[in-house]
This record gives structure tokens, sequence and C-alpha cells, in this order.
């Protein structure tokens, strides 16, 4: 969709589909004749008025603000802290549970060898649950900044 205006009425504003064009401004042409065959124009055209004297109405781009910027970063940052708590709470049962099994490699009982296979198929769970740990209370510290932010711009106006 294209608009046009006049500069003798910019307060008139002619929509026509489509891109601007010859055949665009053509239309809009006829808009403007039906305006004035109605008495709608408020503007004398006593000098005549062609389709290339109409002036495309540009919407302005609008660009986010810093403060918008910030909302969707926070958003962001929150949005990954809950993905890390739902990842460390699904695998922190299991690994407590291998952790426990590591204390047998200290002690002196006799381990099975299905247990040390087991053990050792449960060292690539714990490390999971480790390093996700860890970006957990790491990305906890950054979501922080990120919860103030957004109760800021929650926060109503009254």
């Amino acid at each position: 969709m294209v608009q046009y205006t006049l500069t003798q009425s910019p307060e008139i504003i002619l929509s026509v589909p489509g891109k601007d064009s010859q055949k665009a401004r053509n239309k809009a042409m006829e808009q403007l004749m039906e305006l004035m065959d109605e008495g709608k124009l408020p503007t004398e055209l006593s000098n005549g008025f062609s389709p290339s004297e109409f002036i495309e109405v540009k919407e302005p781009e609008v660009t986010p603000s810093d403060d918008e910027d910030a909302i969707t970063h926070a958003v962001q940052v929150l949005s990954n802290l809950a993905t890390l708590k739902m990842k460390v709470q699904s695998s922190r049962e299991e690994a407590m549970a291998i952790r426990t099994q590591i204390d047998k490699l200290f002690s002196d009982a006799l381990v099975t060898e299905e247990e040390l296979t087991d053990l050792k198929q449960g060292f690539k769970v714990l490390k999971t649950f480790a390093q996700s740990n860890v970006r957990y209370r790491e990305a906890r510290a950054q979501a922080e900044e990120a919860r103030t932010i957004l109760d800021r711009a929650l926060k109503s106006g009254d």
C-alpha cells in the first residue's frame, strides 16, 4: 500500500494498493478527481495538477530504543535461565546418586565390575549436570539485572 498527499493539502491522504509507480499515481489521481467532484478538496488546484506532483507519504521507520533493546535482552537472559534451571533440575537426582557412588572409589570396600561400569557411564551425566549447574549459577547472577530491567519496565506510570 502506498500513500500520497498534496503539497497544498497535506491533511489529504490518498491510499492506493501496491508500490509507488505511474499506475499507482494515476489511481491516486482518480481518487483526487473524485474528491474534487464531491467538493471535499479544501484546496483549489487552479494551476492544474499532475500525478508526478504527488508526494509519497512514507511511514517513519521505527528503530527500537535502547530501553526496548534492554528489555529484549533481559527476556532472553531470563529465558536462558529457565532453560538451564530445567536442565539442572532434570539431571540433579541422577547426578547425586552417581556422586554417592564415587565415594566407593575412595574406600577399601570391594566394587564390582558392574558398579564400575555403571559409574563410568554415570560420569557423563555427572559432567552434564555439573556444567549445567555452573552455567545456571552464572546465568542467575546475570538474570538479577534482567529482572530489575523488566521490573522497571513493568511499573505503571501512576
